[in-house]
C-alpha cells in the first residue's frame, strides 16, 4: 500500500476537515521545520522512489529539532511489503488523550494508538508499549536502557534500531543504498510537549521499511539480499599485526638496507678475518697485538680504576704510558667484554670488520646527504672503505677506523639543512642531528690523533667559514635575523665545546709524554723518511689481490712502500674524472672538489712536493700537534673521500639518465642490461678492493703469564716481540717492563741493553732497583742471542731462584 495509508486499526482521514485536524495535531505534537517540506502522497511517493535511484532528498526537507536523533539511514529495505517512510519526512504525532487519532503528514511515520496504549516504536528502536497520557514517548528514543533513538543498540544495529530479533530497522547496510539523504534526515519533530511524539524518519509503526512487520518484525530474519553486492569492509589489524607491519617497514627502509649491506660487504671483503677470529690477526701480529691490548686495557681499567687509565700496566715504571701511541679509547665499551688474549684477539677482529662497515656506511650517508643518488652514494662508500691503499693499513686499526669522519659530517650537514646539490634549506634544520654530529666527531677523535687531528682542524676551519658567513648575512649582506636559527646556534656552541673539551682532555696526557720524552717528538727529517713520491698515487700495496703482483716492481722503487703505496683505485680515478664533466653536482662544486683533491694530495706527499716549504712544513711548524703525525701519506684518506664524492656525482647522473631512458619505453620498465649497467661502477670499485691480506696465527700465551705476578720482565725484548707480550698480559694485567709503541722510552732502552748478560749480578741489581720481581726467559726466541749461552748458567750467589714452566724459564728476584 502507499505511504499515505495508516497502520491497521487506525482511522483514515477522508475529509478535508479531518485532514486539517490531523495536520493540526501533527503541528501540536512537534512542529516541523517550515523550510518547504513536501507532505502528502506525492511526498511519500518521492520518498519511496529516492532510495531506488540513489538520489538525495529534495530541497525543503525539515531540519531536525532539538532532542531529535539523526537517523543513520531511513532507506527502505528492498522487498518490504509496506510503503517506506523516507528520512526527511516528519513523523506523525500520537495524541495523549488515548483516542488513537493520528495526524498524517505527507510521509507519516507516526503510529496509531489502540485502547489508550501507544506502540511507540520510535523508528523501530524498541518495542515498548506506553500508556497514553502517562509516558512521553520521545521521538526516536528508547526505554530506560539508554539506547539512543534511531541508532544501533549495543550490538551495533544501525539507524532505525533493531527489534528484539536484531533485525535492522529502516535502513540498509552501509555498503547498500544510502537512506535517500545526504546525512541529515529530513523534517523531524522536536518531540517535546505533553502529548508526546513518536517520531522517526524511518516511517510508520508496522511499516516494513523499518524491516519489521506489525507483530514483531521480520519473521524469518533474512539478511538483505543486496548485501552480497556490497564491498567487503576493510579488516582492522590487531595490535600484533600493526607491530609486524611497523617492523616490516623498518626492515625495508633505505638505512636498514644500507646498514645490512655494509655489514655483509665488510664480512666478505675482509675475509678470512672472521674465519678463525680467536687465533689469527690481519696482516701481522705486531701492531694488531698492541691494539688488541689497548682495547682490553681501556675496558679493564674503566671497570676497575678509571683514575689510573693513563698509567697502563706496560712500560713499567713509566708514567702516562697509555699515551705512548694512539689509544683506540672509543672502543673501550667493547673492551669490557671478555678477558684474556683470545678474547682480545676476537674483539680486535670484530672491531676490524665493523670499522670497514662503518666507513662504508658513513661515506654513503655523507654522499646521500649532499645530494647523490643511492648507487652513486654506494660507490662513494665502497671506494672510501675499500680503496686499495688501505689494504696496506690492515695492521693499523686506528687508520681503518675512519668511518666517524664522513658520518659526523653527514649528521652536521643534515642538522643544518645543507646539501651540496640543493644548498641551504632552513626548513630542513634539526638541532638533534647537530648534537649527534658533534658527538660522533668527538668519538672519532677518541680513537686516535693520527687521523683525528686533521679532522679536528677541518672542523675548525668549517666552523670559521660558517661564523664568517653568519656575520655577513646578519650584518652586511641582506641582513637576516639569526640566519641559522637560535636553537641551531646553541647546538653548534654546545656541540663544539663538547668536541673541544674531549679533544683537550685527550691531549693532556700526550703533552705530558712530550714533556717527559723529548725524543718522542718528530723532526721534519723524520717526516721526509715517510713522505711518498708522486708515483705512490699509482702504486698498489702487495695486499691488493688485483694489482699487488703487477705492481711489485713499482713498490721496489719506493723507499718505504708500506706507507707509500697510495693507489685509491684506477676505477675511482676514472669515475672522478668523468664526474668533472658529467655530474649531478654544479660546476663550481665540481671545481671545489677537484681543488680539495689536489690540495690533499700535495699534503700527503709531505716534504716530497718542493720540500714542503709552502705546503707541509708550515703546518708542521705552526699547528699544535701536527708534528706528532709520523706519516703524511695517511692524509690520502681525505683525497679518497673527495674522489668518491666526484665519482658519486657522475654515477648518480648516469643512473638518472638511465631512468629517463627506460621511462620512455613502453612498458616503462628497464631492461636487465640497463639495470646492470647502473651497478657496474659499484662492482668494479668493490673488485679493486679485494684483498690478499695474510692472517698469521697469534703466538700462544705462555702458561707462566697467567700465574706469575708483576712487575716482571720478559726476555728477549724488542719492539716486535714486546707487542705480543702486551697481549699476553691481558689475563692478569700485571705490571710489565715490556712495551711497544710509536717510540721507545730511554728507560726501556737501558733495560734492554743491561739485560743482554742476564743473569748476572749487574743486571739483577739493576732490575731490583727498578722494582722488578720476576724475569721470564722464552727459550723459543733465544737462538742467536746471548741468552742462548747463559740460559742454563748457575744462579748460585745471585740471590735468585730459577724454575721452568714449559718453554719459559722463570727467574724470581
Amino acid at each position: 500500500m502507499t505511504t499515505e495509508q495508516s497502520a491497521p486499526g487506525s482511522p483514515r482521514p477522508d475529509s478535508a476537515a479531518e485532514k486539517a485536524d490531523a495536520a493540526g495535531k501533527t503541528e501540536a505534537a512537534g512542529k516541523t521545520d517550515t523550510t518547504g517540506a513536501t507532505t502528502g502522497p506525492a511526498a511519500a511517493r518521492t520518498a519511496e522512489a529516492e532510495p531506488r535511484t540513489g538520489g538525495a532528498p529534495k530541497a525543503g526537507a525539515a531540519e531536525p529539532k532539538a532532542g531529535a536523533t539523526e537517523p543513520k539511514a531511513g532507506g527502505a529495505r528492498p522487498g518490504a511489503g509496506k510503503a517506506h517512510a523516507e528520512a526527511g519526512a516528519p513523523a506523525g504525532a500520537v495524541g495523549s488523550d488515548g483516542t488513537g487519532a493520528t495526524g498524517a503528514t505527507g510521509a507519516t511515520g507516526a503510529t496509531e494508538t489502540e485502547n489508550g496504549k501507544t506502540d511507540a516504536t520510535a523508528g523501530g528502536a524498541d518495542k515498548t508499549a506506553t500508556k497514553a497520557g502517562r509516558d512521553d514517548a520521545r521521538a526516536g528514543a528508547t526505554d530506560k536502557d539508554d539506547a539512543k533513538a534511531g541508532s544501533a543498540d549495543k550490538v551495533d544495529a544501525k539507524a532505525g534500531g533493531t527489534d528484539k530479533d536484531g533485525a535492522k530497522a529502516g535502513a540498509a547496510d552501509k555498503p547498500d543504498v544510502k537512506a535517500g539523504s545526504a546525512g541529515v534526515a529530513g523534517a523531524v519533530g522536536d518531540g517535546a510537549g505533553k502529548d508526546g511524539a513518536g517520531k522517526d524518519g524511518a516511517g510508520k509503526d508496522g511499516d516494513k521499511a523499518a524491516g519489521k512487520s506489525q507483530d514483531g518484525g521480520d519473521k524469518e530474519g533474512k539478511p538483505d539480499r543486496w548485501e552480497a553486492f556490497a564491498s567487503a569492509p576493510e579488516p582492522v589489524p590487531s595490535r600484533l599485526g600493526r607491530a609486524v607491519r611497523a617492523v616490516g617497514r623498518r626492515l625495508i627502509h633505505e638505512w636498514t638496507l644500507a646498514t645490512l649491506a655494509s655489514l655483509a660487504l665488510a664480512v666478505l671483503l675482509t675475509w678470512p678475518t672472521l674465519r678463525y677470529p680467536r687465533h689469527t690477526l690481519p696482516q701481522d701480529y705486531w701492531d694488531p697485538s698492541l691494539q688488541a691490548w689497548q682495547m682490553a686495557w681501556s675496558g679493564h681499567i674503566l671497570l676497575t680504576n678509571p683514575a689510573q687509565m693513563w698509567q697502563s700496566n706496560t712500560f713499567f715504571p713509566e708514567s702516562w704510558s697509555f699515551a705512548f701511541s694512539d689509544t683506540l679509547l672509543g672502543y673501550a665499551p667493547a673492551g669490557m667484554i671478555g678477558t684474556g688474549p683470545e678474547a682480545a684477539v676476537l674483539r680486535y677482529n670484530i672491531m676490524f670488520v665493523l670499522a670497514h662497515a662503518l666507513a662504508m656506511l658513513g661515506a654513503y650517508a655523507l654522499a646521500r646527504q649532499l645530494g647523490a643518488g643511492r648507487i652513486g652514494s654506494a660507490v662513494a662508500g665502497a671506494s672510501f672503505a675499500y680503496a686499495p691503499w688501505l689494504l696496506a693499513q690492515a695492521g693499523h686499526l686506528h687508520v681503518i677506523s675512519n668511518g666517524g669522519i664522513p658520518l659526523a659530517l653527514a649528521m652536521l650537514a643534515r642538522g643544518h639543512g645543507w646539501s651540496l646539490r640543493h644548498g641551504y634549506r632552513p626548513e630542513r634544520r634539526h638541532d638533534g642531528w647537530v648534537y649527534a654530529g658533534w658527538f660522533v666527531a668527538a668519538w672519532q677523535l677518541s680513537l686516535g690523533f693520527g687521523i683525528g687531528l686533521p679532522f679536528a682542524y677541518f672542523l675548525a676551519g668549517t666552523v670559521l667559514v660558517a661564523a664568517v658567513t653568519w656575520f655577513l648575512r646578519r650584518w652586511v649582506v641582506r641582513p637576516v635575523k639569526r640566519p641559522f636559527g637560535r636553537r641551531l646556534l646553541i647546538a653548534d656552541l654546545v656541540g663544539g665545546l663538547f668536541f673541544a673539551g674531549v679533544g683537550g682532555l685527550l691531549a693532556i696526557p700526550y703533552f705530558k709524554v712530550a714533556g717527559a720524552h723529548p725524543q718522542a717528538e718528530r723532526s721534519i727529517g723524520d717526516i721526509g723518511v715517510y713522505s711518498p713520491p708522486a708515483a705512490g698515487f699509482f702504486t698498489a700495496p702487495a695486499e691488493s689481490r688485483v694489482w699487488g703482483a703487477l705492481h711489485e716492481g713499482a713498490r721496489a722503487a719506493l723507499p718505504w712502500h708500506p706507507e707509500m703505496t697510495l693507489l685509491p683505485g684506477f676505477v675511482l680515478y676514472a669515475l672522478a674524472a668523468g664526474g668533472l664533466f658529467f655530474s649531478v653536482w654544479k660546476l663550481r662544486h665540481r671545481l671545489l672538489l677537484l681543488a680539495g683533491v689536489v690540495v690533499t694530495m700535495v699534503l700527503a706527499m709531505g716534504t716530497r712536493f718542493f720540500d714542503g716549504t709552502f705546503t707541509y712544513v708550515p703546518l708542521f711548524d705552526h699547528l699544535p700537534g701536527w708534528n706528532g703525525i709520523r706519516t703524511p701519506g695517511r692524509l690520502m684518506l681525505w683525497t679518497t673521500l673527495l674522489l668518491g664524492l666526484l665519482a658519486a656525482g657522475a654515477v648518480s647522473a648516469f643512473a638518472t639518465r638511465v631512468r629517463e631512458v627506460y621511462a620512455e619505453r613502453i612498458p616503462s620498465w628497464p631492461s636487465p642490461w640497463l639495470r646492470l649497467a647502473t651497478l657496474l661502477p659499484l662492482v668494479l670499485v668493490l673488485g679493486e678492493g679485494l684483498n690478499a691480506t695474510p692472517h698469521p696465527v697469534v703466538p700462544s700465551q705462555p702458561a707462566a703469564m697467567r700465574t706469575v705476578e708483576g712487575p716482571l720482565l720478559v726476555l728477549p725484548s724488542s719492539q716486535s716481540l714486546d707487542q705480543p707480550v702486551m697481549l699476553w698480559s691481558t689475563s692478569k694485567f700485571q705490571d710489565l717492563v715490556n712495551g711497544g709503541s710509536g717510540f721507545t722510552p730511554r728507560q726501556l732502552d737501558d733495560v734492554r741493553r743491561v739485560t743482554l748478560a742476564f743473569p748476572d749480578q749487574t743486571s739483577v741489581d739493576y732490575l731490583r732497583v727498578l722494582g722488578v720481581r720476576n724475569v721470564l726467559l722464552m727459550r723459543d726466541h733465544i737462538v742467536g742471542t746471548p741468552w742462548e749461552v747463559t740460559v742454563d748458567a748457575p744462579v748460585d750467589g745471585l740471590g735468585i731462584t730459577r724454575e721452568e714452566v714449559g718453554n719459559i724459564v722463570i727467574y724470581r728476584l
